[in-house]
């Protein structure tokens, strides 16, 4: 028998985390749920991060496009509203498996 610990919590399991500052600088933990690419841009679908459900099931979707100068990678809220429409659709799609997504 080995001495080895397994941790039942693998890295898949833990959220995708990530601390954003809002335009008053405040700052708000968000978890990513999905990525995608859409006409060569990287966007991302975030949540706002909570620990517990109850929270968790009234969370609003964030779509951020991922974009890169010189400094390194940044990111933007998709704030067009046709784009945000079409990227809405196709994150529905792929995320209605796993969340109950109300319009």
């Amino acid at each position: 028998m080995s001495d080895e610990i397994k941790n039942p919590n693998t890295e898949e399991d833990q959220p995708d985390l990530m601390t954003l500052e809002d335009e008053d600088g405040n700052e708000i933990t968000f978890e990513v749920i999905d990525a995608l690419d859409y006409k060569g841009v990287h966007y991302l679908a975030a949540v706002e991060y909570a620990e517990i459900e109850e929270e968790a099931e009234n969370a609003q979707l964030v779509i951020l496009s991922v974009g890169e100068d010189d400094e390194g990678e940044y990111l933007d809220v998709v704030d067009d509203d046709e784009l945000l429409l079409e990227l809405g659709k196709l994150f529905e799609e792929r995320l209605s498996d796993e969340y109950d997504i109300e319009e």
